[in-house]
């Protein structure tokens, strides 16, 4: 599938209503960690048919950030059923993020 750019203003039709888990990836450009994950969620988001996969640029979109309380990034949150279920701090391996999605 692939990757969604989450916005205040498709937040509410790609995750809140999404018939399946979301993952988002809080990321900003200056972070090391994150454009070092990046590649890593990219090919995740392909690989993976039954989680959407979405990238929330936390410099672009400060009110979702905020609105999840995201202090750290990297930060990995899973949606389900328009409620986070997890999240994750800090870069981690493919496998970490693909047992985080699908577990």
């Amino acid at each position: 599938m692939a990757l969604l750019h989450i916005t205040s203003e498709n937040y509410e039709t790609e995750v809140l209503k999404s018939d399946k888990p979301v993952l988002l990836d809080f990321w900003a450009a200056w972070c090391g960690p994150c454009q070092m994950i990046a590649p890593v969620v990219e090919q995740v988001a392909e690989e993976l048919a039954d989680v959407r996969v979405g990238k929330v640029n936390t410099d672009e979109q400060p009110e979702l950030a905020g609105e999840f309380g995201i202090m750290s990034i990297p930060t990995l949150v899973l949606i389900k059923d328009g409620k986070e279920v997890k999240r994750s701090v800090g870069a981690v391996s493919k496998q970490e993020i693909i047992d985080f999605a699908t577990k």
